[in-house]
């Protein structure tokens, strides 16, 4: 019965994961205080009898032959019980001889040793109470003096009141009963004393125990891999290690763990969601098979479940600093174990998007997105990245889309930039457009059997059904639901993008998440629904003039608005010659150091404005940049160089008339003028474009090359065009190629021998 109990009292490791922390904790107490409470009596009994014994040692025993020695005050009571007695004479030999063996044989147990009656003397009817009260020994109980303590005095309408409080009183005989139980506890702490380890046996044996941890887990990992379906009881046995008591090896098994079973699970885990059986499928009797494989599903799900509450549990606890009794893991070990869970969880993320608690995994990475750890933030930013970039259909983008936009929300819009140019990496490439255009490609009709029996001969009608049957057969075969399903995700999702940008571009103008909203107004922009347009516009507008944008913020406006007007803004009667004004004007202000900033997005928002739109700008505005980007060339690093004189090529290609400005001679009436910020109005064809001589002379060889290359009028064959590999590449791709951002020099300087001088002996 024994074993038994102590069996119950041990709670299984599921029930330990069901219970609360709460529960636990006040089991454990419990259980403490019950044990602390049983030993105490044990204790005090064996005190008690202890001090009995040596009691009954020293004390002598009362003779019971002679009473009336030992106490003379008790008698004249005697002497009245032996009036009314009956007299010996009176008596039989036989009862006489009774009575005197009762005397003889009377114990302690048996009578009452404070007086010196008989043994079996009964109550006298006619003996007095009052008597009997004045012979029982008076006791005073004296009370100690209780110490008093002089407190403040108050003052009233009558006078001073003065204020005393007692001095709590301390039990002596609880503080002594503690102290010989501390005595105890010393005693038997001292009989067992523990070998103190030197450092270096410490540490030896901690590698001894480590290295036991890691074959121990590298053997049920295996045993897992080799087959899964038959040693999935083996991942709560590994799981379990995730509870690693051993203060010594304790966070290097717990981070060991949580890696391992993050590669299991990634391995071992189906294509396919796996969803609960229900009533009628746990009822029906099933192969041998089966009912294996569903035993897996269902020990891998709440494995993986319970695996997952864990890593959040590692997180909360760094979130809240807060030590726990076992005291095994210290507090700065949380942090690294919590990156760990961290990393774990955000592989599962991508790795993992079709499998079950996705969602849970995503609420869970959203709020780390924002975290004040930047090295955690990162990693959550760049796993949200590698999903939007991998996921083809759309579903887990639209997950993490719609907790992100929340988020944003429920934080009043005071969270990382990260986290929305996160948006920038969705592969969103067409939507949804109205009915009234989706009516132009109807599926195709099959005809029917009236039509077939007026048109067709029945030999013809056989093979039409035929052909129908081989068709809807294909049809379904191409899945074209799933790419019904796949634009209509992308849809929702871009839905979800644009209410957040617009709410920001609202209610957010001088909110730090300005620039990544206007990079993602730029890139969706084309597939904005038109009757946003002018509106958007006119915002746009505003926020350039009113002044409170940085100058990257400013090409972001401009870019936006130029990605809207090229897309189905074309059908719009609108003149952005506003925009063109403002980036004429500014362009000057570009970065000239090794930040570089903004030359790219100039790059980009010059070939969406010239080169893209080249029906709608005039041959003056063209000039007037061409002049103005080749100036600019002399100022910037030689990359942004590259970039600028590779976007002028493409406009003297583009607008041809343009080769004026390698002629000296001008054209036309009126003077220059650079300080103007009208390019229409600046006379740009009265001057010449002299700074490409003086980037001829440029240190770097491909400057030189460009600037020989636009002096010749940049053609496209003989001695003066350029190499295919310089040719064929975008403006934006020769910034990249050649930056310094590495410090590496493209292409590297060669490396001058100097000359050595062999003498000869003559």
């Amino acid at each position: 019965m024994k074993a038994r109990r102590n069996k119950k009292q041990i709670p299984s490791f599921r029930k330990l994961i069901k219970t609360s922390k709460v529960k636990l904790e006040n089991k454990l107490k419990n259980k403490q205080f019950k044990q602390q409470s049983t030993l105490k009596k044990y204790r005090k009994e064996q005190r008690k009898l202890r001090q009995a014994v040596k009691d009954a040692v020293s004390k002598k025993p009362i003779p019971l032959e002679n009473p009336k020695e030992k106490r003379p005050g008790k008698r004249i009571e005697r002497e009245e019980e032996e009036e009314e007695a009956l007299p010996l004479d009176m008596m039989d030999e036989d009862d006489l001889q009774l009575m005197k063996d009762l005397g003889q044989r009377a114990s302690f147990l048996t009578r009452d040793l404070s007086s010196s009656e008989p043994v079996h003397a009964k109550k006298r009817k006619h003996e007095h109470i009052i008597d009997k009260y004045e012979k029982i020994p008076r006791t005073l109980q004296t009370a100690p003096e209780k110490e008093l303590i002089h407190l403040l005095p108050i003052k009233d309408k009558s006078g001073i009141i003065p204020q005393t409080r007692e001095k709590p009183v301390t039990d002596s005989n609880k503080d002594e009963e503690d102290q010989e139980e501390e005595r105890e506890l010393e005693e038997e702490i001292t009989e067992d004393p523990i070998q103190e380890l030197t450092i270096e046996e410490h540490l030896i044996e901690r590698k001894k125990k480590l290295q036991e941890k890691k074959m121990h887990i590298a053997a049920l990992a295996s045993a897992i891999l080799s087959d899964p379906e038959s040693n999935i009881k083996k991942l709560k046995e590994l799981r379990s290690m995730l509870m690693e008591q051993d203060p010594d090896v304790a966070v290097t098994v717990r981070k060991l763990v949580i890696v391992s079973l993050m590669e299991l699970f990634k391995d071992i885990t189906p294509s396919y969601k796996i969803r609960p059986l229900t009533e009628a499928e746990k009822s029906t009797k099933t192969r041998k098979e089966t009912q294996k494989l569903r035993e897996f599903e269902e020990g891998l799900v709440s494995q993986y479940k319970f695996y997952l509450e864990n890593l959040e549990q590692m997180v909360k606890d760094w979130k809240q600093r807060k030590l726990k009794k076992s005291n095994v893991v210290s507090l700065k070990a949380y942090k690294g174990l919590a990156e760990v869970a961290v990393k774990s969880l955000c592989e599962l993320l991508v790795a993992l998007p079709h499998f079950n608690f996705h969602n849970n995994i995503i609420v869970l990475i959203v709020p780390l997105m924002n975290d004040v750890s930047k090295s955690i933030s990162e990693m959550c930013c760049e796993a949200v990245k590698k999903l939007f970039k991998q996921d083809k259909l759309g579903q887990a983008s639209l997950g993490v889309i719609k907790v992100i936009s929340g988020f944003v929300k429920g934080r009043n819009y005071e969270v990382r930039p990260e986290m929305l140019k996160t948006f920038l990496c969705l592969r969103i490439k067409e939507v949804e457009v109205k009915k009234d255009t989706e009516d132009i490609n109807k599926p195709k009709k099959f005809m029917t059997f009236k039509e077939k029996r007026k048109s067709l001969s029945r030999m013809q009608r056989k093979w039409k059904k035929a052909e129908e049957k081989l068709e809807r057969e294909l049809r379904e075969a191409e899945a074209s639901e799933s790419a019904e399903k796949k634009l209509k995700l992308h849809t929702e999702t871009l839905n979800i993008v644009f209410v957040t940008y617009f709410r920001i571009l609202k209610k957010a103008q001088r909110s730090p998440l300005l620039p990544a909203v206007l990079e993602g107004l730029a890139k969706f922009a084309h597939l904005i629904n038109v009757e946003f347009f002018d509106d958007l516009l006119v915002v746009l507008h505003t926020l350039i003039e009113s002044g409170d944008l940085s100058y990257q913020e400013s090409l972001h406006c401009v870019q936006t608005a130029f990605h809207i007007l090229s897309g189905q803004g074309d059908v719009l009667n609108i003149d952005p010659m506003k925009f063109y004004t403002h980036l004429y004007k500014t362009l000057f202000k570009l970065h000239a150091g090794a930040t570089n900033e903004g030359v790219e997005i100039v790059l980009q928002c010059l070939d969406v404005m010239l080169t893209k739109r080249r029906k709608q700008v005039s041959q003056q505005r063209a000039l007037a940049f061409i002049k103005r980007l080749c100036t600019l060339a002399l100022h910037v690093l030689p990359n942004s160089s590259i970039g600028i004189l590779a976007t002028t090529r493409i406009l003297m290609h583009t607008f041809p008339k343009t080769d004026l400005l390698l002629d000296s001679e001008s054209q036309g009436s009126g003077v220059f003028l650079p300080e103007l910020d009208e390019p229409e109005y600046c006379n740009a064809q009265n001057t010449a474009l002299w700074e490409l001589h003086a980037l001829r002379r440029h240190y770097h060889p491909i400057v030189q090359r460009f600037a020989a290359h636009l002096i010749a009028g940049a053609p496209s064959e003989g001695s003066g065009a350029l190499k295919p590999e310089l040719s064929r590449r975008s403006a934006a791709e020769l910034f990249e190629a050649y930056s310094m951002a590495e410090m590496t020099f493209n292409p590297p300087v060669e490396s001058s021998n100097p000359k050595i001088k062999v003498t000869t002996k003559g």
